[in-house]
């Protein structure tokens, strides 16, 4: 079996990689998440995930390293991480009663003589519920959201949050896309069915 690596610190996304019965393992990838502003969300999103692969390949040659990143955005504002509880509510108020895409970006570098890097690019539909003051304060109370870009976890109480999700994957709202993932590790000569 192939050295497979998530340059990821996300339980989520090490939980939804497990799905997969291929052994890897999760390493924190050597770069920030920050840059690459001027581009449109969709490609953003697809630029910090080779940037986070491309961190570990170096330093792991041979290895395949899966890079994963997610921006939320409504009309054409995208969201980050609030930092700050005030923050994370402005966030939620945004979203509120509105429809907001949740784009997901991956890439898989593998570097041996030459860098192979393959990517994809998945765009959740979520429909927020009208929130009130009272539900958005309970809410970012009780779990912690000041690390995530839109203020929510959908794996988490933020599912009720929500009125509806449309996906073509709905690992890729958790931050790993997983019909995706395959395809991309079957270009590299993994099989997840063998």
């Amino acid at each position: 079996m192939k050295d497979i690596i998530l340059a990821s610190t996300s339980s989520y996304r090490e939980e939804l990689l497990r799905r997969l019965g291929i052994p890897f393992r999760s390493l924190a990838p050597l770069c920030d998440e920050e840059g690459a502003d001027d581009l449109p969300v969709e490609e953003r999103a697809v630029h910090l995930a080779v940037r986070k692969a491309r961190s570990l390949a170096s330093q792991y040659p041979g290895a395949i390293v899966i890079g994963a990143d997610q921006i939320p955005e409504i009309d054409g504002q995208a969201l980050k991480k609030p930092g700050t509880a005030e923050k994370a509510r402005e966030s939620l108020r945004l979203l509120s009663g509105k429809s907001h895409s949740l784009v997901t970006g991956v890439a898989l570098v593998q570097i041996i003589d030459d860098e192979h890097v393959e990517t994809g690019v998945d765009v959740t539909r979520i429909h927020m519920r009208d929130l009130s003051d009272q539900e958005i304060e309970s809410y970012v109370k009780r779990e912690h959201v000041l690390n995530c870009a839109g203020a929510y976890k959908a794996e988490g109480l933020g599912i009720a949050l929500f009125q509806s999700i449309e996906t073509t994957d709905p690992t890729a709202e958790v931050g790993l896309p997983l019909i995706q993932v395959t395809e991309l590790l079957r270009r590299f000569g993994v099989d997840t069915l063998r």
